[in-house]
């Protein structure tokens, strides 16, 4: 089956989404849960997204980024964006997508002393050479149309000693190439984790918040979305890692 383009998702399908949606879908992605669970401590407000965060969580702080200048590029609705800068105290954090209306929802749901939020795409970042400390990037890669054109551009608006920090999955048929692209990139591989375990188990998890904000979508046809997903993981038909990667 081919994976819809970038530019097809966020001109069509995206901001269908952002149009018929409420104000609490504030993350376009999967869950993560560890065995034990990872207990993070959350505020109450964000207690409902906890699947949600935790898969950000782990993703951003593979490094401090306590004082760092952060760019998340394709940022969906921003719930990743408000909890990274509420909580782990970047001097400043840009949130960057293609779907405008998404940036609106954004602009509009997250105001925050520092959190920023642009209309762009990941092929071709408006930011000048060496602009950021580290960039973000989850469950998006995968429908972009060149993984070697982002990593380029990823490296460039990095600063030396900067990190990019990556999450994606990817079908069984193709990890090879990506593969190949990761082990291409002109920065470093400082770490991997397949988290394909985690992130079925937080999917489980996450169902009754599935529900909730799937406004017009039955709850059967979700519980069997989401276990179709899960199987899809658990047998390797899908994976899922988490990057980390150095600037020199």
């Amino acid at each position: 089956m081919k994976t819809p383009s970038l530019v097809s998702i966020a001109k069509h399908r995206f901001p269908y989404v952002t149009r018929i949606s409420s104000d609490d879908l504030t993350f376009i992605n999967v869950g993560f849960e560890e065995d034990p669970p990872m207990g993070l401590p959350l505020d109450v407000s964000d207690e409902p997204d906890r699947y949600f965060i935790q898969l950000y969580d782990r993703t951003a702080t593979q490094v401090d980024l306590a004082g760092k200048k952060v760019l998340e590029v394709s940022c969906g609705h921003g719930g990743g964006a408000s909890y990274i800068m509420r909580t782990v105290g970047p001097a400043s954090y840009t949130g960057l997508d293609l779907n405008a209306a998404g940036i609106k929802f954004c602009r509009r749901r997250h105001r925050l002393a520092g959190l920023d939020f642009v209309h762009g795409n990941a092929l071709n970042l408006p930011f000048p050479d060496k602009s950021f400390d580290a960039v973000l990037n989850i469950q998006a890669s995968f429908a972009y149309s060149s993984l070697p054109q982002f990593f380029a551009e990823v490296d460039r608006v990095l600063r030396p000693g900067g990190h990019f920090l990556y999450a994606d999955r990817r079908l069984r048929d193709e990890i090879v190439k990506w593969e190949e692209e990761l082990g291409d990139s002109p920065m470093t591989l400082t770490s991997e984790k397949n988290i394909t375990e985690q992130v079925a188990r937080g999917l489980e998890k996450n169902v009754s918040r599935l529900n909730e904000l799937s406004r017009f979508t039955p709850a059967f046809l979700v519980k069997r979305g989401v276990a179709r997903a899960c199987r899809n993981l658990r047998n390797e038909q899908m994976t899922y890692r988490m990057y980390c990667f150095g600037k020199q």
